[in-house]
C-alpha cells in the first residue's frame, strides 16, 4: 500500500511518494526501514511503483542492464520500453502474469507513474501507457491526492506544491499512506535532447 503522485506546471515537473510499507496490519516507516524510497531513478527519468513490495528492487536490478530498452520520451516509447520490461519480468524475475482470466493480456502486476523531461505519465498492469496534462496519483491514497490537487492546482504556481498537498492529503486520511515523503522535481524539455536538472528533497509535516 502507498501513494505516489505526479505533476507538472509552469514548464516543470515532479514525482513524489510516501515510505510507508504495510504488510497486512504491520507498518514499516521510515524511521525503522533504511531504504523506504519508492522512486527509482533511470537516467533523466524517475519511476515511481506500486504494488508488490518488490517492485522498486526489481526495477533497480532491471535497470541495472545497460542493455535494457529506457526510452520515456512519449506514451509509445514507453510502451515499448515496458514491453520489453514485462518479458523479462515473466522469464527471468519469475513474475506471475495472471490476475484475471477475463484479461486480454498478461498483467505486469505493477501501476508506474514516470517523471521524465518529456512530461508525466502513468502505465498500467496490462501496459497501457498514458500521459497526464496536469497531475496524477497512483495507490492506496491516490482519491485523496487527486482531490486535493484538483482542489489547489489553479491556485499553486510550484507543481511541487501541488504535489504536497496531495501527498499531505494521502498521508491524512490513507491508513496505508505515511510520511516523511521523497520527492524529486526536473524542468520539462520539448525536442532539445539535453538533460533537464533536477532537485530532490524528503520532508515530513509538522502540522
Amino acid at each position: 500500500m502507498t501513494t505516489v503522485i505526479v505533476a507538472k506546471k509552469a514548464g516543470r515537473a515532479v514525482i513524489c511518494a510516501d515510505t510507508l510499507a504495510c504488510y497486512g496490519g504491520a507498518k514499516e516507516t521510515q524511521s525503522f526501514i533504511e531504504n523506504s524510497d519508492k522512486i527509482v531513478r533511470v537516467g533523466d527519468a524517475y519511476l515511481a511503483p506500486t504494488g508488490p513490495g518488490a517492485m522498486q528492487l526489481i526495477l533497480r536490478s532491471y535497470f541495472r542492464d545497460p542493455e535494457a530498452p529506457r526510452d520515456f520520451s512519449s506514451t509509445l516509447a514507453i510502451f515499448e520500453t515496458v514491453r520489453e520490461m514485462h518479458r523479462v519480468l515473466r522469464d527471468e524475475y519469475t513474475l506471475n502474469p495472471k490476475e484475471d482470466s477475463s484479461d486480454p493480456f498478461e498483467s505486469s502486476q505493477t501501476e508506474v507513474l514516470i517523471c521524465s523531461p518529456a512530461g508525466i505519465f502513468g502505465v498500467y498492469p496490462l501496459r497501457s501507457v498514458q500521459e497526464y496534462k496536469h497531475f496524477y496519483a497512483f495507490g492506496s491514497g491516490a482519491e485523496y491526492a487527486l482531490g486535493a490537487m484538483h482542489a489547489v492546482y489553479r491556485h499553486l504556481d510550484q507543481p511541487e506544491d501541488i504535489a504536497v498537498a496531495g501527498m499531505e492529503a494521502a498521508a491524512t486520511f490513507d491508513e496505508g499512506s505515511g510520511l516523511p515523503y521523497t520527492l524529486h522535481s526536473l524542468e520539462l524539455v520539448s525536442g532539445s535532447g539535453v538533460p533537464a536538472p533536477t532537485r530532490s528533497r524528503r520532508f515530513d509535516f509538522d502540522r
